[in-house]
């Protein structure tokens, strides 16, 4: 089998709120979807978080590299790609766009083997998993009536982040995470992000110990994202000494980048996100990374359906990922593919047990946010 084209699509027209300095709108380009096209008629769709303009201009400098590729050897083909282009800036919108190929990829080795990805990965530790509803923060009562809304939907793990958190005051903060704690069960998950990578985080080290403190006193579960995201030293210094697990790295790319953050014990929990790192090939890696130095790996999904079937298929291929991200209200998410998501009973979401990524995307939906037409 053969690689003859590789197409994006860019979405737009139902771009989530980010909460970066400059707010994106709903015509921004953020997440790029990416078709490989093969000789036998076998498409892999995957997706890249990055502007279509830039992922377009990466397949311009990739194409000598992949064409007439294999893709039934996602992780040679990826490699080739990353070590041919490293000095073009390893890390930046080339590796995005390798992330949605290589995804791609995967699901063409799955449709082509007949077996859903996280089989190939090595084995199905579980069939499901709890996916949590993030949300971006807001005034406590209304994010109140938001997380009530969506524990009646069925979701039973949530997170907050963003918005004023971290950008006020103290007093602020603990308002909004008490109005959360207080609007869903006691035993639901509650987690916060206080989204230190803003273009303009004002906040440091004694902001962020005080706030874990705070935090912990009110039973939430991890907290992601409190310092600056390369502030190193510092996220050493808060994971030894706070209450409560420290999360990050959504903004770090490729297994190199995460080697010292691991090795060094900056995080309890490790957030790479498939759609930047690297795709599928380079996720794992940094996922066994995680175990060996005994950090657990929940992958960041604030990004597309492919990205959050990715995210499914890592979490049923790795032994302690129990949980994956669920950006809620998203077009990009729930709108994109053909069968709906769906919680169970207990708010779990399946595993797609089907070829590949084990999920078909709406056609009609891609077009409608892409402008983008691609054959049934």
């Amino acid at each position: 089998m053969k690689i003859t084209e590789i197409r994006a699509a860019g979405l737009r027209r139902g771009t989530p709120k980010g909460g970066w300095a400059n707010e994106i709108q709903e015509e921004d380009c953020v997440h790029t979807l990416i078709a490989v096209f093969t000789d036998e008629g076998v498409t892999g769709w995957g997706s890249s978080f990055t502007n279509d303009e830039l992922v377009r201009g990466a397949l311009g400098v990739l194409s000598p590299l992949y064409s007439g590729e294999n893709p039934l050897e996602p992780e040679r083909v990826s490699e080739k790609l990353h070590a041919n282009t490293f000095w073009m800036g390893r890390g930046g919108s080339i590796t995005h766009a390798i992330s949605g190929i290589d995804i791609a990829m995967w699901d063409i080795l799955g449709k082509a083997t007949g077996q859903p990805v996280g089989r190939l990965l090595g084995g199905r530790y579980r069939d499901r998993v709890r996916p949590y509803a993030s949300l971006l923060m807001c005034e406590p009562a209304e994010l109140a009536g938001q997380l009530a809304s969506l524990h009646a939907q069925g979701f039973r793990a949530f997170k907050i982040g963003w918005g004023p958190f971290g950008r006020h005051s103290a007093a602020k903060d603990e308002e909004i995470v008490r109005a959360a704690r207080n609007a869903i069960p006691s035993d639901c998950l509650l987690m916060v992000d206080a989204g230190a990578s803003d273009a303009f985080w004002p906040q440091g080290y004694k902001w962020a110990v005080r706030t874990a403190e705070m935090l912990a006193d009110h039973g939430v579960h991890w907290f992601e994202e409190p310092l600056a995201p390369d502030n190193l030293r510092d996220y050493i210094l808060l994971r030894n000494n706070s209450p409560l697990p420290i999360a990050g790295g959504e903004v770090l790319t490729r297994r190199q980048s995460f080697t010292p953050w691991l090795q060094q014990g900056a995080f309890d929990i490790v957030q790479p996100d498939v759609t930047k790192v690297g795709g599928i090939s380079e996720e794992r890696r940094i996922a066994w990374m995680a175990e060996e130095c005994g950090v657990k790996f929940i992958p960041h999904g604030w990004n597309t359906a492919l990205g959050l079937a990715a995210d499914l298929q890592l979490a049923s291929a790795n032994r302690n990922t129990d949980l994956v991200e669920y950006l809620t209200g998203s077009p990009f998410v729930d709108g994109l593919v053909e069968s709906p998501w769906r919680l169970d009973e207990e708010g779990m979401l399946a595993v797609p047990d089907g070829p590949g990524l084990g999920i078909s995307l709406n056609l009609d939906a891609v077009e409608k946010h892409s402008g983008v037409r691609f054959s049934a």
